[in-house]
């Protein structure tokens, strides 16, 4: 007897696109005030670290995607 496995997850779920959009508009508008607004000066630079972290992740994702579909040895596994 073998071990129940968990259904599959909806296409819906597997794609990162909404979700990088949604944050990367939050650190957008938050750069925005840090920059605009002098009471939050002092957030200027975690803002824009935010958005190189953002801009440095979502390249690996890319990256590694274009890899998994050119069909590379070294791609991880899993990726579409």
């Amino acid at each position: 007897m073998s071990a129940p496995q968990p259904p599959a997850l909806p296409p819906k779920l597997l794609k990162p696109e909404p979700v990088i959009v949604v944050i990367t508009v939050g650190w957008v508008v938050a750069a925005i005030l840090a920059f605009t607004v002098a009471e939050w000066h002092e957030w200027r630079p975690y803002t824009v670290a935010g958005l190189g972290v953002g801009v440095l992740g979502t390249s690996i994702v890319m990256w590694q995607r274009r890899a998994v579909r050119r069909g590379s040895r070294g791609a991880q596994s899993g990726l579409t």
